[in-house]
């Protein structure tokens, strides 16, 4: 495979002023119909646009303001079964005739594979009139002053929560994008959204230490933001909460996951569903569907049609039709990430090789209630480094958190160590939450491990 990227030569202020959807499409078209009289078999093109702003305020000034516009075209061009990608953000007619030539030409140097083609139309979605609800129609009316405001309003009440803070760092970020496929086999599909996040990063003082946490949050539209009284609380005491961690004894413990956090796990348990780590022999998952992979308590769902899901779609990066699916059922696997090249490769249908929204199923209790049932264990509010091998399914992470005992927070740790292999830790899951994270395209509650591993003095 072969990558270029040229550069742009045209502000893409005004490429966003002048480009309809039916410009892109005929720009597309233009594009395709180039790379086969150049002498391609196949073709796939996407045209993205895109508008962001973000913007950072620490400790009563203003750190950082960037607004940008981007534009771009990126191309896959399929020759005899070679294949190559190349992107550009120079749109001009005569450059992209010049950009297109060089693509298929050195195509040409490359060696084939019998696997590279574009997905078979039936793979394609029948049906594109359906509104996900993904644009906030109010964007154009957001100042840079409302947006310095919020970051603003977050730092100052963050800040006012005690005298012991030393730093507080408040952001805010927005983007307005559209995009538009097309493939030369007969599929076209047009995307487009915004995305709103803001949050912020507290330090406080500790003797010696500097403990910090965040809490950031987003979502397509800005008023489904939490107030800002609520992000700065959560920044705040998170940090505050951490004075006077330290390590304690290593041992295996009940341990309570914070929703948030919980997020990093699944992405651990997704990392060895895809088809390319099933093909190449780097997944410890591989013939173990249909298998219990996990306790009965897990359930994952893969829903893109969520109204207003940061995930949702309505077809994936290869055009495949988005489907809802179920990933895990009583823990027990049912399906794969299969993409249209590794599935050729595996001989299995694809069905979209990456995650939208996922849904896990949530329990009846809170995370007082799951504390105060343990009575004694380690509540994780996140990870400090550390990594998983997704073939022999060991892991290690650094954790911070809490030490409970008898249902309530009694000490906070740090410079801890979680470790384990995920063959036996999704088997040790005990409970589910009833708070999914509401923040984030995987909506993960707070999870429940028994006799977890832990290193620490």
């Amino acid at each position: 495979m072969f990558s270029y990227k040229a550069a742009s030569k045209q502000h893409p202020e005004k490429i966003n002023k002048m480009m309809t959807k039916t410009e892109k499409e005929s720009l597309a078209d233009y594009i395709i119909d180039l790379a086969k009289k150049n002498g391609a078999n196949e073709v796939a093109v996407d045209i993205s646009l895109e508008s962001e702003v973000s913007l950072q305020f620490r400790d009563g000034e203003i750190e950082q303001l960037q607004e940008s516009q981007q534009s771009g075209i990126s191309i896959k061009v399929y020759a005899d079964h070679k294949y190559s990608s190349h992107s550009t953000n120079d749109l001009r007619k005569d450059a992209l005739k010049q950009f297109v030539e060089r693509a298929v030409k050195s195509t040409r140097y490359l060696t084939a594979d019998k696997f590279r083609e574009l997905p078979e139309q039936k793979y394609y979605p029948k049906n594109l009139g359906r509104d996900l609800n993904l644009l906030d129609s109010d964007y154009k009316n957001i100042s840079t002053e409302d947006r310095l405001n919020i970051a603003r309003e977050i730092h100052d009440l963050a800040k006012a929560e005690s005298d012991k803070i030393i730093s507080v760092a408040a952001g805010y970020g927005d983007a307005i994008f559209s995009s538009f496929k097309a493939h030369s086999n007969g599929f076209s599909g047009h995307k487009e959204g915004t995305i709103f996040s803001t949050g912020a990063e507290v330090t406080v003082k500790d003797d010696d230490a500097r403990p910090e946490d965040y809490y950031w949050v987003q979502s397509r539209f800005k008023n489904k933001f939490p107030s800002p009284e609520f992000i700065a609380k959560k920044a705040a005491q998170g940090a505050l909460n951490k004075i006077g961690q330290s390590k304690i004894k290593s041992g295996a413990y009940n341990m309570l996951v914070e929703n948030r956090a919980a997020i990093k796990l699944i992405s651990m348990l997704l990392s060895p569903l895809s088809a390319s780590a099933i093909q190449q022999k780097s997944s410890y998952l591989d013939g173990m569907i249909g298998k219990s992979i996990a306790s009965e308590k897990l359930n994952i769902i893969d829903n893109p049609f969520i109204t207003g899901g940061l995930g949702s779609r309505l077809f994936d990066g290869e055009g495949i039709a988005a489907k809802e699916r179920t990933i895990i059922k009583d823990g027990v696997l049912q399906q794969y990430y299969i993409d249209s090249y590794y599935g050729k490769k595996l001989g299995m249908e694809p069905n979209g090789g990456s995650s939208s929204n996922l849904i896990l199923n949530t329990g009846n209790q809170s995370v007082d209630e799951m504390m105060n049932r343990l009575g004694n264990g380690i509540f994780l509010t996140g990870f400090n480094g550390g990594n998983s091998n997704s073939t022999t399914g060991d892991f290690s992470f650094g954790i911070s958190g809490f030490y409970f005992e008898n249902g309530k927070l009694a000490k906070p740790i740090n410079e801890m160590n979680l470790s384990g292999n995920a063959k036996d830790f999704w088997q040790q899951l005990m409970e589910v939450g009833n708070d999914p994270y509401p923040y984030s395209k995987w909506l993960v509650p707070s999870l429940v491990f028994e006799g977890v591993n832990f290193s620490g003095l």
